[in-house]
């Protein structure tokens, strides 16, 4: 099922990055929370509170130094484990390498290169919150296509919930991926998937009735959304 709002989403998302660190201790992983509005800096400072005794050592990095210091001032008992990407890659390179999980906060594609650096000498896990790594200008020529090929296609899916146009799409590690149709009494689900479905599959299965007869109403999309920005 959705989740009801934002801090129950957040509970799904520990336990699903849990479940997928024990499984793939050494794994790329990605945690997504869609919505317009949404206030990420709190969310990353509870995740990584929420983490953090499961994981000693872990260590959240945000793009640059100034995203860094306003999490060291919103969450100052956190300092000590928030960082940059820069200052960890300069840790990587004094030290030949890093262990540990690794949160990294919404980076975006002019930060690909220091990500795909920061991984490459990285030893443990590494979690991206919220990222976007795929840069839409590149186009489709070769660079685009060998970074598919390579690093982008590397990451695995631990969780995400996407409110779309006409429905949500969720998936919880180890679970597949859950595709809900946003009716007049609330969502349905209309179909699972083992990968994440891409437009095409996503009409057939909200076209079709799939869904029609599944019990459990959820809340409308607009009080769904109003829960999880909050």
């Amino acid at each position: 099922m959705l989740p009801a709002d934002l801090r129950t989403a957040e509970a799904e998302a520990l336990e699903a990055i849990q479940a997928a660190l024990a499984a793939t201790p050494k794994g790329l992983w990605t945690v997504e929370f869609r919505f317009q509005g949404l206030r990420l800096l709190p969310v990353a400072l509870r995740f990584l509170a929420g983490l953090g005794g499961a994981q000693p050592g872990l260590r959240m990095l945000f793009a640059d130094a100034g995203a860094t210091a306003l999490a060291k001032r919103d969450g100052p008992d956190f300092a000590p484990q928030l960082a940059s990407l820069r200052d960890q890659m300069r840790l990587q390179q004094a030290d030949g390498g890093s262990e540990g999980v690794l949160v990294l906060v919404a980076p975006a594609p002019a930060d690909y290169d220091d990500v795909e650096q920061v991984c490459a000498l990285h030893r443990g896990a590494v979690v991206m919150l919220n990222g976007s790594l795929e840069d839409a200008a590149v186009g489709i020529g070769s660079v685009a296509r060998e970074r598919r090929r390579g690093f982008l296609s590397g990451w695995q899916s631990a969780y995400a919930v996407m409110p779309l146009a006409e429905g949500a799409l969720r998936r919880a590690f180890p679970g597949p991926w859950q595709l809900y149709r946003r009716d007049a009494d609330g969502h349905r689900l209309v179909g699972t998937f083992e990968q994440k479905p891409d437009g095409e599959q996503r009409a057939v299965a909200l076209a079709g009735e799939a869904g029609g007869g599944m019990a459990g109403n959820l809340q409308a999309l607009d009080s769904f959304l109003e829960g999880l920005r909050h």
